[in-house]
């Protein structure tokens, strides 16, 4: 699939570097297409570094997306310079007037703080709220997952023992649905978070349909509305090296924290992890794009 991004957005480099194939402003303004519109609200500390792992898994099918970032306007960054985010970002407040055909809201490192005492909750809610009128497919990743089912369900989230931290083993639950369409029976996602949302509790949501669960981490995929909504519980995003990364982070930080689980080969963190759950998060992305999307959205947004 043809991305389309602002001409110097940095990831734009290294993606065309993986021979992925992306299109600038200049050369999308040639193209006689109506490109899917793909608001990305980017929620994570090192928003780059979300930005290329996101247009990554965007760019399998054969469809042109146009990409635009959100950031909040209750909510300052540290860990981004406000070069980049005044440059690549516009705040709800300049969107909200758009119509998308898809909407992903990212996780966000503030699980361990109560919902309604994050800074920028209020603004989340309102968000969440507009997607409903404004937007075709909205996809909730990891903290974002558990913000749209409280906000949507009232399902809250709970504490866990320990960190969820590693590459885990999921079963696809039904597989008559496109979602999950070409999914192995068994399939990784990696996982790295403090808090649940109950198996049983969704489960019991009538309006929640569950596709995929894990004996360790829980229900991982589950939608709502034939798709209008859609909670990833984990991070099939996340690059080879970023469960080392944040392992490295926190070790230096002196923090508690154990090895990624099924991580390193031979649970030995000078050796490089094996890649083994980029190709369903692929497919994930792809089927979302096709299915629930391009497939439903109006010509006309």
């Amino acid at each position: 699939m043809p991305i389309k991004t602002q001409n110097d957005l940095p990831a734009k480099g290294i993606l065309e570097n993986e021979n992925i194939f992306v299109v600038d402003e200049n050369r999308a303004l040639h193209q006689d297409i109506r490109p899917l519109q793909i608001c990305i609200l980017n929620l994570m500390p090192i928003k780059q570094d979300t930005e290329l792992q996101l247009l990554r898994a965007l760019s399998n099918s054969p469809l042109q997306v146009d990409v635009s970032f959100m950031k909040m306007n209750s909510h300052r960054s540290l860990n981004t310079s406000m070069n980049h985010l005044n440059k690549f970002y516009n705040t709800f407040d300049e969107l909200r007037e758009n119509k998308y055909d898809g909407l992903i809201i990212t996780g966000a490192p503030v699980e361990q703080i109560a919902f309604e005492e994050v800074d920028y909750w209020d603004e989340l809610c309102e968000i969440m709220e507009w997607s409903k009128r404004n937007v075709t497919s909205t996809l909730h990743i990891c903290w974002g997952a558990q913000a749209g089912l409280y906000y949507h369900y009232g399902l809250n989230k709970e504490l866990l023992p320990e960190k969820l931290f590693g590459i885990y083993e999921h079963k696809i639950m039904n597989r008559k649905i496109p979602l999950v369409r070409g999914f192995d029976d068994y399939f990784l996602v990696p996982h790295s978070r403090h808090t649940t949302v109950s198996a049983d509790e969704v489960h019991a949501c009538k309006e929640l349909m569950v596709l995929a669960e894990s004996q360790e981490a829980g229900v991982t995929l589950c939608m709502a509305g034939e798709g209008k909504q859609i909670f990833v519980m984990g991070h099939p995003e996340y690059d080879r090296m970023t469960l080392h990364n944040e392992y490295v982070r926190d070790k230096e930080k002196g923090l508690p924290i154990d090895i990624p689980q099924n991580y390193y080969p031979n649970n030995d963190p000078e050796q490089k992890p094996s890649l083994q759950w980029r190709a369903h998060c692929n497919c994930l992305y792809v089927n979302w794009l096709n299915y629930y999307v391009y497939q439903v959205t109006p010509y006309e947004l």
